[in-house]
């Protein structure tokens, strides 16, 4: 029986240009979306990985393996599930004086967001991840969202921002719902700024819960193109707030 040829991965170096879409590995590869690796890893590689659709997920002791998955897991905001139950959450949460903050602990965010977690030996998120991301946020093209109570953090998220496309990274709770709350005041102030879509890479149920729905390749990465161009959100001007649901 004749073996069956090796996959030959493309190995990029920084300036290269990512390889096409087309080029992605398969589920019949066990591998869907898996598009390049590289040893290395740099903003100006991040960013244009992001605007081609194109995202780092890895392990500790791994090379970097870059990722565009087919279908793609989006969020359109006008989709979002704001179940009554969180609904309720928000109100206790404005009724308590928590306050959403922008950008006030994005390293100590990503480095609860690695920390490991039931079921798992490590993360993605490794330090060479938290130092690129941190150059990404000094260019304001990458944001933490965090829930306080007073000066206790709660939780939150961190995401990349290009133009008036948003790309969801991870999120974590150290209190119930925190992340939830956040996820929450970010798609209201996203839909109030004209925002549309929060790229959220994986098919996870719980992103179903909260409303995303898979899409095809072809018509994410032709919004990518659309959105990328757009004007960026005002993050500095008017961040997002705590404010109830609806407001």
């Amino acid at each position: 029986m004749t073996e069956p040829s090796p996959i030959r991965l493309p190995w990029i170096e920084p300036g290269d240009a990512f390889p096409s879409s087309r080029r992605a590995l398969t589920d019949q590869h066990g591998a869907n979306g898996l598009i390049a690796a590289s040893q290395s890893l740099t903003p100006e590689m991040l960013e244009k990985a992001y605007r081609s659709g194109i995202f780092p997920w890895s392990g500790p002791g791994e090379p970097v393996l870059w990722w565009t998955p087919n279908p793609r897991m989006v969020l359109q905001v006008d989709a979002f599930r704001c179940r009554r139950s969180l609904v309720k959450t928000i109100r206790q949460a404005v009724e308590r004086h928590y306050e959403l903050r922008v950008d006030s602990c994005f390293q100590t965010i990503l480095t609860q967001c690695a920390a490991p977690r039931q079921s798992q030996n490590g993360s993605w998120i490794t330090p060479a991840i938290i130092q690129n991301y941190q150059k990404l946020q000094e260019r304001g093209l990458s944001h933490s969202l965090e829930l306080f109570d007073g000066q206790r953090l709660l939780g939150g998220l961190y995401l990349v921002s290009i133009g008036q496309m948003l790309f969801g990274e991870s999120m974590v709770s150290l209190e119930p719902n925190a992340s939830k709350i956040c996820l929450a005041m970010l798609v209201q102030w996203a839909k109030a700024h004209g925002g549309q879509f929060i790229d959220c890479q994986q098919q996870t149920q719980h992103l179903q819960f909260l409303g995303a729905q898979p899409m095809d390749r072809e018509r994410f990465e032709a919004v990518l193109t659309k959105e990328t161009e757009k004007p960026g959100f005002p993050w500095q001007e008017h961040p997002p707030r705590l404010t109830l649901w609806g407001e």
